[in-house]
This record gives C-alpha cells, sequence and structure tokens, in this order.
C-alpha cells in the first residue's frame, strides 16, 4: 500500500505523543491550573509530545523535513522544565539523551520549500481544552505538492465509535479515513473502523461546531450563516482539531471557523491533519470564498480566509450564506 510506512510511522507517533500528553495532564494539571492562567503543564506536554514524534520522523524519515510549533529555547534556559519533559519522553521513547531531544524539538529545517514534501506537527492543538480536561488534539500530517496526503489526529478525550474515551483517526490519500478507538495507543492490533460523514443532506437535522473559546473566532457571523442555511440545533463546541473529527465521523455535519481578528491567517499544523481526514470520510473542506486550502504558501494559509468543513451536501449551501452575509456588510 502506498504510504504504508508513512501510516505506521505516523501512527505510533501519535499514539505515544497521546499517551504522554495524558501523563503531563495527570501529573501537572490540576483544578486551578486555568484560573491561574498556568501553562507549565501545557508547555510539558508540547515539547514533550513533539519531541516523541519528531524522534520518529527523523528515524524513519531522515531526509522529510518536520514543521513544528514549538523550538526548544525555554527548556534549554530552564532545566527544571527540562527534565520534566525528559522524563515524559523516555517514558514513551526509551534511553535517549537530552541533546537528542533538544535536536529533535528543533528539527524544523532553515530553508523551507512548501511546494514539496514536509511533514507538520501540531504537539497539542487545543490549549485551552487540554487543561480543563476536555477535547485537544495531537496532530501529524504528511503534505505533498501543497496538500495533505497523510493526516493523523490524536484525540484522547474524542468519544470512540465503541462509546469509550479517546480515539485515534486517519485519513489517507485515496484509502478512506479510519478511527481506532483509546485500546490502539499501546498497539495498533486492534481493529479500526472506517468512518463516513453524515450522510443526512436537510440543514434542519443538522449540527455544527465551532471554536469553544470566543476569542478564536467570530460565534455571531457563525449563528447568522446558520439561520440562513436552516440549521436549528445549537452548536457544537470544542477545542482543537476535534472539530474535523466530529465531521468525520458523522458527529456533526458543519465546522465553521471565521477568525475573529481580521486579516488574521491560519497556522497549518492547526488544519492539514483535519483536512484530508475529513475528505477522506467523504466531506469537503475549503475556505469561505470555496477554494481549497493551499498548504505550499508557508506556515500559514497565506491564501485562505476562513474555514469550511462539511459532510459534502451542505458546503454549497453554507457557501452561498456566507456570501450572502458578505454582500450584506460591504
Amino acid at each position: 500500500m502506498l504510504y504504508q510506512k508513512e501510516l505506521e510511522t505516523a501512527l505510533n507517533a501519535v499514539g505515544k505523543a497521546s499517551m504522554l500528553c495524558q501523563d503531563a495532564q495527570k501529573d501537572f494539571v490540576n483544578p486551578g491550573t486555568v484560573e491561574k492562567q498556568d501553562r507549565s503543564p501545557v508547555t510539558i506536554a508540547d515539547f514533550g509530545s513533539q519531541a516523541v514524534i519528531n524522534l520518529a520522523l527523523i528515524k524513519a524519515f531522515p531526509n522529510d523535513p518536520v514543521i513544528g510549533e514549538e523550538d526548544s529555547a525555554i527548556l534549554k534556559e530552564n532545566k527544571e522544565l527540562c527534565q520534566k519533559v525528559m522524563n515524559l519522553v523516555r517514558k514513551q521513547s526509551g534511553d535517549i539523551s537530552e541533546t537528542q531531544v533538544l535536536e529533535a524539538i528543533d528539527a524544523e529545517p532553515i530553508d523551507k520549500d512548501f511546494t514539496r514534501r514536509f511533514w507538520t506537527v501540531d504537539p497539542i492543538d487545543g490549549t485551552k481544552g487540554f487543561l480543563r480536561g476536555e477535547q485537544y488534539a495531537v496532530a501529524l500530517a504528511l503534505v505533498e505538492n501543497g496538500r495533505p496526503v497523510l493526516g493523523v489526529l490524536g484525540c484522547p478525550n474524542f468519544p470512540a465509535d465503541n462509546g469509550k474515551k479517546g480515539c485515534i483517526l486517519y485519513g489517507l490519500k485515496g484509502q478512506g479515513s479510519f478511527m481506532y478507538s483509546s485500546d490502539a495507543l499501546k498497539s495498533f492490533d486492534t481493529i479500526e473502523k472506517k468512518i463516513s460523514v453524515a450522510r443526512d443532506s436537510s440543514a434542519e437535522n443538522a449540527r455544527f461546531c465551532e471554536s469553544f473559546e470566543k476569542a478564536h473566532a467570530s460565534h455571531d457571523v457563525h449563528a447568522q450563516i446558520c439561520r440562513i442555511v436552516g440549521i436549528k440545533a445549537s452548536p457544537f463546541r470544542m477545542d482543537s482539531q476535534a472539530k474535523y473529527a466530529a465531521v468525520a465521523s458523522g458527529k456533526a455535519s458543519v465546522y465553521l471557523r471565521l477568525p475573529r481578528v481580521k486579516g488574521y491567517k491560519e497556522k497549518i499544523w492547526d488544519h492539514a491533519a483535519g483536512v484530508i481526514i475529513v475528505e477522506e470520510a467523504g466531506g469537503r473542506v475549503t475556505d469561505f470564498n470555496g477554494s481549497a486550502l493551499d498548504f505550499s504558501a508557508g506556515i500559514s494559509l497565506l491564501n485562505n480566509t476562513g474555514i469550511l468543513a462539511t459532510n459534502s451536501h451542505l458546503h454549497e449551501d453554507v457557501l452561498k450564506a456566507i456570501k450572502i452575509i458578505r454582500e450584506q456588510k460591504k
């Protein structure tokens, strides 16, 4: 199968990184963390998760560029923080030196060519969700010629189809999208289940999802769009690329994301994995103009504004609603 080695490497790396995040959450997050705005638990998990993933990619594909969200500067300055990260990484990756871990975190190349093959990783997508013990994701994608061809999402708190808490999803170009339950975190010998988007084309029965945080997306504009389309259900709000998981697995039919800050451009690691998973599950992902997301322009989606992911059936209706609202604001 095409991309077999890439898929096996990515699944195992995201599985280990997801377990690391669970360990960090158990050991370092407490009920007062969010109120105190203490970022140290998520910092530890971010660095540890990225290190575990990058170590696996470097070993399997030493010539592939890896574009990640973090660098190791803080760890080099804070030995106590670094030691906590090392303890978590060694639990998942074995006896490995501090130098190897720091170099792995900093594996991003100086000269980046986003038109060629590269990996992009978000070690913890959904900081607030992680700290609240709610939805967050470990995201890894392989991009070729400006388009994701493989995406893996580790969602430790997202419900699997068997009713258990936690799952790993992946989408592979031309092969479909699949879900493993949380049992697969330690071993992928468990049976995977093919997933697909919701088949219902009725807006009245559709659910849509959006970011939990009002600061991250325009909830008011999203509500206007849904009223025009005829979506009556309350929004399904959650952090991270778990929203893509909701659409891909049929738990929601529409995901809307229009940033509140004018001119803001989305980062590639926040969407690459989710895009291919939704598309291979039978869905469609574009920007608010109906254009495909372009991952070849740099670390940001410079050629796109807004994100719309749907079960395909409702996509054109939502785009028409977006156009109506834009014309009203002129």
